[in-house]
This record gives C-alpha cells, sequence and structure tokens, in this order.
C-alpha cells in the first residue's frame, strides 16, 4: 500500500488544476493554489527542523486555512494534531504537551489564549497565526499568509506510507487521546470508501490513482456543517471528498445556523451535507419545514446525500428531511477508534433509529468474550477488526484495554454495547460508562466534578448526562455544601466556566444535603442521575 494523503492530492491538484478544492464564506480556492500554499508552509515548517512524524497542532475554525495547514504538515511527513478550539488554557496545554507538537498554527482570535499559554510550551517551536481580522499579529510568532508570500513552495519528496496519522479524541477517561493509524492505509481506506460508494473499483496503487479520478464524473461537492476539529467532520466532510477530486465547502461562523447552511447547499450546489445526528438534523428540519410554509423552500436539487456519525439520529427527523427532498440518509455508526456499521435511508427504504447494518469484520462480544448470537437478545460490545488503530499515543494501558486480540483477531472496542437482531443488525444501545454525549462532544463528568469541586462552598459532586431533544444529552451537577457554607445554582456554574469548555459546563446543578458514594468512595452514578432526572428531566 503505497497510499499517502499529501500525494494523492498533489496528484488531484497535477490532474485537475482548476477545478475547487475548497470554499470558505463565498471564497473560492482552487485546487492548483491548495497544493502551492501548502507547499510553501511545508517549506516554513521544515526551516525550523520540522520533518517526518513532527506534530503540529491546528488550532482553527472550520476554514480553508485549516485544511492547508493539514497538507502543508502531510507533506513534510508530519502529523498535525486537531486542538478542540473550545478547550481553556490547562486543557491546551495538557493535549499540545501530551501530542510533543514542535508547531502550532492558530487563528488569530485565539491570540491571547496562545500568550497565555506559550511559556508552558517548550517542545514548541514556532506559532504561525492566521489572521482573521480580530488580533494584531502576536509578538514572537509567525503571520501565516507571510509565511506564504515569503516562501518557496516545499520540493516534493517521496513518502512513507507507514507514517502515523493521529487523530485527538475524549475517549472513556476524561483525557484526551491520540489514536494512531497507519497513514497510508488511513488513506486508502477512504480511497477506497469513495470507490465504492460510486460502484467503481478502488485503484490499486498511486499509479492507478489518476484514472480513478478520471472516472469520478460527478465530483462531490460537500458541505462540512460540523467542525474539522472532530473526526466526522474532517473525515466525512473533507478528506474524503478531497481524495474524489472534490469540493469542500466550509463556513467559519461558530454556531448551528441552518438557514446558513441551506443557502450553502442551494449557493455551491452541494451534494454531499456531513452532519451530527439530531443535533444538527432537527434544527436544520425546522428551517426547512418554516420555508416551505413562508412559501419560498430551498432549493435541494443538487443535493444526493446527508451523511450523519456520532449521534442519535431519530427516524422521525429522517422522515422529515426525506418529505421536502428525495435522497440518501446515511447515518454512520463509528468512533475515531474503528468503523462498526451504518445505516442507509431512502424515501423508499425503512426509517429506523439506531439500528445497523455491520461492517465486515465486526463483531458483538459479551464481556467474558463470548461472540453475541443473532437474535439472542444478549448484551454485547461492539468492536471491529476492518481496520484497527495501532494504538493511543503514549498509553499503551488504554491501548491494551481497546484493543484486543480474540481468537487470533485483533479488535477495537470503542466501548459501545449493543444488541444483534435475528437478521444480523444491530440495535445500537450506547456506550457502557459514564461518558456524557452532548452534540457530538463527549463530556467526562470526573473533570466536570472537579471544576464544581474547586469552589470553596461545595464539599462533593457528581455530574451526570440526562436526556435532552436536541443535544442528546445535558450536563447536570449534583453537589453538596461544606458544612456552613452555600452559594446559588448560577454563581456555581459561571465559576465553572472559568476551568471548562463551555460545552463540559452544567447546564444545571442539584444541591443536595449529601452526595451519595458506595462505601469504597467509588461514585454512584445511578443514585446521581435518578436524584438529576427528578428535579431538571422535564426542563428545557
Amino acid at each position: 500500500m503505497d497510499f499517502h494523503f499529501a500525494t494523492a492530492w498533489e496528484a488531484v491538484a497535477d490532474a485537475y488544476p482548476e477545478r475547487i478544492a475548497a470554499i470558505t464564506d463565498g471564497r473560492a480556492t482552487r485546487w492548483l493554489d491548495f497544493e502551492r500554499r501548502a507547499a510553501c508552509l511545508a517549506q516554513v515548517l521544515t526551516e525550523y527542523g520540522l520533518g517526518p512524524d513532527s506534530k503540529v497542532g491546528i488550532y482553527h475554525h472550520n476554514a480553508t486555512a485549516y485544511l492547508e495547514a493539514q497538507f502543508g504538515v502531510f507533506k513534510i511527513r508530519g502529523c498535525p494534531i486537531n486542538v478542540n478550539y473550545r478547550y481553556k488554557a490547562d486543557e491546551l496545554v495538557y493535549l499540545l504537551d501530551n501530542a510533543d507538537a514542535q508547531a502550532v498554527v492558530f487563528q488569530g482570535c485565539y491570540a491571547m489564549r496562545i500568550w497565555e499559554i506559550r511559556d508552558r510550551l517548550p517542545k514548541v517551536r514556532v506559532f504561525i497565526q492566521v489572521d482573521d481580522g480580530t488580533e494584531a499579529l502576536l509578538d514572537g510568532t509567525l503571520d501565516f499568509e507571510g509565511c506564504i508570500r515569503r516562501a518557496e513552495p516545499m520540493p516534493r519528496v517521496e513518502r512513507d506510507p507507514a507514517d502515523v496519522y493521529m487523530l485527538y479524541t475524549g475517549g472513556t477517561t476524561g483525557l484526551p487521546k491520540g489514536v494512531i493509524y497507519p497513514g497510508g492505509e488511513f488513506c486508502y481506506y477512504f480511497v477506497a470508501a469513495g470507490a465504492m460508494a460510486r460502484g467503481l473499483t478502488p485503484p490499486a496503487s498511486l499509479a492507478d490513482y489518476p484514472d480513478y479520478l478520471a472516472k469520478v464524473d460527478s465530483p462531490p461537492v460537500s458541505l462540512a456543517a460540523c467542525p474539522l476539529m472532530h473526526g466526522t467532520g474532517m473525515w466525512l466532510g473533507a478528506m474524503v471528498p478531497l481524495l474524489a477530486g472534490g469540493t469542500v465547502v466550509l463556513t467559519s461562523r461558530l454556531g448551528l445556523d441552518p438557514d446558513l447552511l441551506w443557502g450553502l447547499v442551494e449557493e455551491h450546489g452541494v451534494t454531499d451535507m456531513v452532519i451530527v445526528g439530531d443535533a444538527f438534523a432537527r434544527p436544520l428540519l425546522v428551517a426547512l419545514d418554516e420555508a416551505y410554509r413562508r412559501g419560498h423552500p430551498y432549493d435541494l436539487k443538487s443535493l444526493r446525500q446527508i451523511t450523519s456519525s456520532g449521534v442519535m439520529w431519530s427516524a422521525e427527523t429522517k422522515q422529515g428531511l426525506l418529505r421536502h427532498h428525495d435522497m440518501l440518509l446515511n447515518d454512520v455508526m463509528g468512533s475515531t477508534e474503528g468503523g462498526m456499521g451504518s445505516s442507509v435511508t431512502s424515501r423508499d427504504s425503512r426509517v429506523s433509529t439506531a439500528k445497523f447494518q455491520l461492517n465486515p469484520g465486526v463483531a458483538v462480544f459479551t464481556d467474558d468474550g463470548r461472540r453475541v448470537a443473532p437474535g439472542s437478545g444478549e448484551i454485547g460490545r461492539v468492536a471491529t477488526s476492518g481496520f484497527v488503530p495501532l494504538g493511543y499515543y503514549k498509553d499503551p494501558k488504554k491501548s491494551a484495554e481497546t484493543f484486543q486480540e480474540i481468537d487470533g483477531v485483533r479488535y477495537s472496542f470503542p466501548g459501545d454495547y449493543a444488541t444483534v437482531e435475528a437478521d444480523g443488525t444491530i440495535t445500537l444501545l450506547g456506550r457502557g460508562s459514564v461518558c456524557i454525549n452532548t452534540a457530538g462532544e463527549k463530556v467526562f463528568p470526573e473533570e466536570v466534578e472537579e471544576a464544581v469541586k474547586r469552589h470553596p462552598a461545595v464539599a462533593d459532586c457528581l455530574v451526570v448526562g440526562i436526556p435532552d431533544e436536541r443535544f442528546g444529552e445535558r450536563v447536570v451537577a449534583v453537589a453538596s455544601y461544606q458544612s456552613g457554607e452555600s452559594c446559588d445554582e448560577a454563581a456555581l456554574i459561571e465559576f465553572t466556566r472559568e476551568h471548562l469548555a463551555g460545552y463540559k459546563v452544567p447546564r444545571h446543578v442539584v444541591f443536595v444535603d449529601r452526595v451519595q458514594r458506595a462505601p469504597n468512595g467509588k461514585a454512584d452514578y445511578k443514585w446521581a442521575k435518578k436524584v438529576a432526572n427528578a428535579a431538571f428531566g422535564a426542563a428545557a
């Protein structure tokens, strides 16, 4: 397998230089310029001593610059590191230090955050600021556009398909983890996925890749509606369409604006939209319904499919979307640790929630290692052997727990539990841990609990997720006071904002006389969830 992201994208640029690679906020970038700008950035990175296996953090909203930075890192045989732009100082330091980042490309609006933490990142050799019109160039940093203007494009090099690719995920322990893949196989996996979706034979090697691209008679125009900093947005919304010689459409605006997204579909002839479950699909459906009632429905004729991964996508919402347009709805069951199954819905098929066809190499095992028999009703952990990561970066213990060998086959166990139906499909039940999933973001109770307990009036705390119609779950804290102390709910919530990214901050706090724990001191999350649901289960 000789594929490599940088080499594949160079081949697209050579074959179709005038085709549009990316559009951000209406500004289009040709493949010719996409490749040249990435090569100039790559040259600058090499001047600071970066090369094969160097890690580069990308701290940026959705934008063409994000993709250019990633391409430039791939060109030097380095590894781009996705940085969650919602993180606060301590979270950023942990992530960048754990990743051994030697460079950081960051958006200008985060200049003060970089100023706050850069002295705590001795491994970082260079900071590169992307001007977004919000902040002046931070002293001691390089200007992104200036780098591209002054540098000559780095000459192309031969690359090793064994170069690693890594994506950071929250995992299940509260601290971000880098999931490591062999880059060449990872690249080919997406090439093959795009080929098979079009009924084409995947190219056998990079030498055959240009011939394959020529057979893609309708290159995708993909709208990555969710953040590129997460796997769903980057992998499905950007990497797959770029490897098919297509175009990625982006908006740099934060927050979900359904009318803006539907407007982009109309304006740019979007063929593929990538979202995250009902958290996106419900507001998108409301916008379609309202536009229809106004007598000015959106023109969706170009839209061939909507793909979702990461959060439940309900049957009711799927049906509503299909009322407005005949298309495919691809509900993908997967995680950073591996793809496991999918459900494809159209007007001609049965609509379902959380029911998936298994990918080849996927099985469900009981906790004691037995394969779950179809129709047995047993609950088991979903595992995939189709394409298993190498492990977690610098975490052999967690790697051994997640990536296990059964009967001579190596599997990934991301933590999802399911039953296997008689027809071989699975019904997903959710994570076996206490991880909270809110709008596709993973929130880990221990981290939030520690932030709440920093308040001087709080004695103890447990954090749980309770159902939320739009976001899947919302974060609720159950806390007790120190003797003689007290504080109100709003003040405590505001206090936690100083220590946590916004999506981790509790939406509500329940105050109790004593936080219940097991005799050994372990958390009683079942009790805490019951208390939270009783207090706020019907809250908006």
